[in-house]
């Protein structure tokens, strides 16, 4: 009854569904770019993985950010704002916590999103 999507780390998904949601996380594929880039390609990842399961970014209902750097927060605002489109009608409920990442992982994302 529930379906994972396996990532690349051991132990873990990348990606869960049950019943009508999804849960998904993911970090840059790139850790040497900045903030901005390190967000777009988070957000990139997050759409895939939503899609292959059955939702998709209008569809998140909770969404997580992990920054390693909260004076960055509004570059990664930027991009989060120009990913999740001006319509209030798909925008999320959204946290953002400044943390401690593994290297040069500037940001990490984790939703939790409805199927289509």
């Amino acid at each position: 009854m529930i379906e994972r999507k396996q990532g690349i780390y051991q132990g873990r998904s990348k990606s869960s569904a049950y019943k009508d949601l999804v849960w998904t996380v993911a970090t840059s594929s790139d850790t040497a770019l900045d903030i901005a880039g390190q967000t777009k390609l988070t957000l990139e990842t997050i759409s895939k993985n939503l899609i292959e399961l059955g939702s998709d970014r209008s569809k998140i209902v909770s969404a997580q950010v992990y920054i390693s750097d909260m004076q960055s927060k509004p570059l990664m605002d930027k991009e989060w704002c120009e990913w999740i489109g001006s319509n209030p009608e798909h925008w999320p409920q959204r946290a953002c916590l400044g943390v401690a990442l593994e290297g040069n992982v500037l940001i990490e994302v984790t939703v939790t999103a409805v199927k289509r």
